[in-house]
């Protein structure tokens, strides 16, 4: 973009000999821009680096498995597997490390780290985040009433809407109505609403539109994704479509 400004800028200026230098000049910080562009993750109107990132997401972490008193070995497990996977053994024990130390010692703000990331990353993202932490809560084989609470209030400083929250909270309670609220629709709805209701959210979950490069916000959006077809599916044998 900024190589064309320049060439017009340039023509304007010193007609042919300028347009030449400008779009020169242009190309220059277009690269630039692209360099920059590989150094941090863009997720949105703003871009955050990897490092604030991780840091956020450790945070969030601890805040999620602290929220009923109680820290499980399922839950560390669970964090230290997504390290390892993400990272690598060495720089995931050192993150880790970092992580211990957030959970044992220090009190984070959820609501400054949650505005933070919402001024900084697209609902996509943080729809996905909010799916992982669910994933936390339930690794020890339930998401208690206290961690539940957690995760809501979370969710509203993260700026997401209470039909996307309910949805991604339906993925990890089972109910008669389970399919139905992951799709963020009624029982009463009509075959077609469903038709519609599955291809907005499909379109919504799908994970080429989260977009990032870290592993857990793209491994959450490939699982919304398959709880989304599954919710489809299980309404269409239901009802015979």
């Amino acid at each position: 973009m900024a190589r064309w400004v320049g060439a017009l800028v340039g023509y304007l200026l010193f007609r042919l000999p300028g347009a030449l230098l400008g779009f020169f000049l242009g190309s220059l910080i277009d690269s630039m821009g692209r360099k920059e562009g590989s150094v941090f993750q863009d997720f949105g109107r703003a871009r955050v680096s990897p490092q604030d990132f991780e840091l956020h997401l450790i945070s969030l972490c601890s805040i999620v498995i602290k929220a009923d008193g109680k820290v499980t070995q399922q839950e560390l497990d669970y964090v230290r597997r997504y390290f390892l996977s993400t990272y690598g053994r060495e720089k995931a024990n050192a993150i880790f490390r970092t992580f211990n130390e957030v959970v044992k010692k220090r009190e984070v703000s959820a609501e400054k780290i949650c505005s933070h990331l919402a001024q900084r990353t697209r609902y996509e993202v943080r729809l996905q985040l909010v799916h992982f932490l669910f994933g936390i809560a339930g690794a020890d084989g339930r998401v208690s009433p206290a961690e539940v609470e957690k995760l809501l209030e979370i969710a509203r400083y993260l700026r997401i809407g209470p039909r996307d929250f309910e949805s991604i909270k339906a993925m990890f309670f089972e109910s008669a109505d389970t399919a139905y609220t992951i799709l963020e629709i009624e029982r009463t709805a009509t075959d077609e609403e469903v038709k519609k209701a599955y291809r907005n959210m499909a379109k919504k979950y799908h994970p080429d539109r989260v977009n990032t490069q870290d592993e857990a916000i793209r491994k959450g959006a490939e699982e919304k994704f398959k709880q989304v077809q599954k919710a489809y599916e299980q309404i269409q044998r239901d009802r015979g479509l």
